[in-house]
């Protein structure tokens, strides 16, 4: 399977994906640790990939999505950002519904 098509396919299946470095219990980078602590105070179920683990979707994602960095939170299959964006999201209370909302629409 083509990269891409694995990323779309990740995205498809998951209503919300985090692609980080490392894994939630063991974060591999500053930024992803601190996405994930925002992800979970939310406290809806999320998927994720260790781009650490999977080089080719750390070199083609980016291209993928117009967006340079890591960690990239994906919600109902729209790029909704990286670190400093979740954590903006989180503290103004935008990130708790949308993730509630995309946790209610996998269920039906």
């Amino acid at each position: 399977m083509e990269t891409i098509d694995k990323i779309k396919e990740q995205i498809a299946e998951n209503p919300v994906l985090l692609y980080m470095k490392g894994s939630p219990k063991l974060p591999s980078c500053g930024f992803s640790a601190q996405t994930v602590q925002a992800l979970m105070n939310c406290g809806e179920q999320f998927a994720y990939v260790d781009i650490l683990q999977n080089p080719d979707i750390r070199s083609e994602l980016p291209k993928f999505a117009d967006w340079p960095t890591f960690p990239q939170l994906w919600v109902k299959g729209e790029l909704i950002g990286g670190c400093d964006i979740i954590l903006e999201m989180f503290q103004q209370g935008e990130l708790q519904p949308l993730l509630k909302e995309a946790a209610v629409k996998s269920e039906d």
